[in-house]
């Protein structure tokens, strides 16, 4: 089964996000569910945004960088809405990956 690095969405890493990468276990994928905002989850997205802004952009994509440097090369990187930069922005440490459906629009901060 594909091995997946699962990026959570704006407000963190919330039980529904958790419950999303059991699902993904339960059909046989090794998931690893990075927590880039530190265990803190957020009631809404602004707020959520609000903490990326506060600790940096740079420094969020940089944690998830070093996320992903731990795991094989043989990857699939995932996220939800607010977290589709991510797995674009890490897509060059393997150019091999294939990606399917959909970036969203492009995003200076993740070029």
């Amino acid at each position: 089964m594909a091995e997946v690095l699962l990026f959570h969405h704006a407000q963190g890493l919330t039980s529904g996000v958790l419950a999303f990468a059991d699902g993904l276990r339960r059909a046989g994928h090794p998931v690893h569910t990075p927590d880039l905002f530190e265990g803190r989850t957020f009631d809404t997205v602004e707020e959520g945004v609000g903490y990326a802004e506060e600790v940096g952009f740079g420094e969020m994509i940089e944690r998830g960088r070093r996320a992903a440097e731990e795991l094989p090369a043989e990857l699939v990187y995932a996220g939800f809405r607010s977290a589709c930069c991510r797995p674009r922005a890490w897509r060059r440490r393997q150019p091999s990956v294939v990606r399917r459906g959909r970036d969203c629009a492009p995003d200076p901060a993740c070029a």
